[in-house]
């Protein structure tokens, strides 16, 4: 029930969406009038370059705003999939913009759609893009000891080039130039969703994603952790195996493992015993309850167990049904449900209990787990 994206594969990567280059526009929304702007000039000069001191805080630290993208294509999607994934969209960014900012991005032919369903209280930015992940395509937000905020790009390369992805591979320095963040530029090719971290030092990466040689062809893990160390603060990292090939992520952190608190990991669990999906899972929860973080304590696991069944609207091969990937935000922690009744509510009460003090809200979600997504999956938090 966990896989995440294996449909889109049939969208292979096509010369014409190479191009680099094309107008990177500007602000619309809410009420006021669309417009297309060029894009600010960004700082990222040798000093920011070469400076230590970045750390990627943990998602539960307080945020400036919340970014995402109204990206569903009929291409990948489907008339009728897509249609749902954008209502999704404007669901999940309702709720958020009820505790904090929402800035969305969006093709100018969709703006109206976007405009009538998000109402108001999310400001969307013309601005072209292919899809609507942005926890991958998006700047991953590091701040500096000195208080700076930069976003580091990644190089998104359409998740090993399994997806067109010319007009998402300029989403990560559009979206820090937008925030007034310098650009940090990596050496690695990698997603936000392959990467889970503390804020103290320690990672959650998945081998299958990071190490694949679709993205990092002869990084090993010394090479990469020396990247993230610079890059992110990254003192120890957990590497967990994760599946190559099972879906288009080759096996995101963010469907298998998250931490709820420094010290505290929340982890999914397959119980279909005929999922490949199984003996990973099982592997993952065997390494976390060995391991220790960049401090040196023993992780608590919480194992968050997903729906016995879904809603049959848009249930499919590919249907995501896992609640591991949250997303927490100012207050509040925003959680899919799938209609299986015990299980969304188990959920909320664990959810509960690792985060005391903030909103838990479940959202019906359907069409973009449909499309092997999570609310994860399509939101980038940017840090006060």
């Amino acid at each position: 029930m966990n896989t995440r994206r294996y449909f889109l594969r049939h969208c292979m990567l096509n010369s014409s969406t190479l191009a680099m280059g094309g107008l990177l526009a500007g602000c619309g929304g809410g009420a006021e009038a669309r417009s297309i702007a060029p894009l600010p000039p960004i700082n990222s000069g040798a000093d920011v370059q070469q400076a230590d001191g970045w750390r990627m805080p943990d998602e539960s630290e307080r945020h400036a705003a919340t970014w995402m993208a109204f990206g569903a294509n009929d291409e990948v999607w489907g008339k009728r999939l897509k249609a749902g994934a954008q209502a999704d969209l404007a669901r999940i960014a309702r709720a958020i913009a009820s505790v904090e900012p929402v800035h969305m991005l969006v093709n100018e032919e969709d703006y109206d759609v976007a405009a009538r369903l998000c109402d108001n209280k999310v400001k969307l930015l013309v601005q072209p893009i292919d899809d609507l992940w942005m926890r991958d395509t998006g700047p991953v937000f590091v701040k500096h000891a000195g208080g700076a905020l930069a976003g580091v790009n990644f190089n998104f390369n359409g998740w090993g080039g399994k997806q067109d992805h010319g007009d998402d591979a300029l989403v990560a320095p559009f979206v820090a130039g937008r925030a007034g963040a310098a650009v940090l530029e990596s050496s690695l090719v990698l997603e936000g969703g392959g990467i889970e971290v503390d804020g103290q030092g320690t990672a959650i990466i998945t081998e299958s994603c990071v190490l694949n040689a679709n993205r990092n062809p002869g990084v090993g893990k010394a090479r990469c952790e020396l990247e993230l160390r610079r890059l992110l603060g990254i003192e120890k990292v957990i590497w967990l195996p994760g599946i190559a090939g099972q879906d288009i992520t080759d096996g995101h952190t963010d469907f298998y493992a998250r931490f709820c608190a420094p010290g505290v990991v929340a982890a999914g669990f397959e119980n279909d015993p005929t999922s490949p999906e199984r003996a990973v899972t099982q592997r993952h929860l065997d390494i976390l309850r060995k391991a220790t973080d960049a401090r040196g304590r023993p992780l608590q696991v919480v194992v968050l167990p997903g729906p016995a069944y879904v809603r049959p609207r848009y249930e499919n091969q590919d249907f995501a049904a896992g609640y591991i990937n949250f997303y927490v935000c100012n207050g509040a922690v925003l959680c899919p449900e799938f209609g299986d009744a015990a299980a969304d509510r188990n959920t909320k009460a664990i959810l509960r209990e690792q985060f005391p003090g903030r909103d838990i809200v479940q959202l019906n979600i359907d069409a973009i787990a449909a499309g092997g997504g999570g609310i994860h999956c399509t939101t980038q938090q940017q840090q006060a």
